[in-house]
């Protein structure tokens, strides 16, 4: 289990939305810094409009 907000939950809820590589870098995202990845998740999750 993750604590909210950390690394392992913001890549654990980009893994349920289908992201497992960075979009541009293809490199699995635990391979990143957890800003990156935080960075990702709400690109793609939050504002997905």
């Amino acid at each position: 289990m993750a604590y909210k907000g950390s690394k392992g939950w913001y890549i654990n809820e980009l893994k349920k939305a289908g992201i497992t590589k960075h979009p541009v870098g293809k490199r699995k995202l635990e391979l990143y810094k957890t800003y990156i990845i935080r960075k990702i998740y709400y690109d793609h999750i939050i504002n997905r409009t």
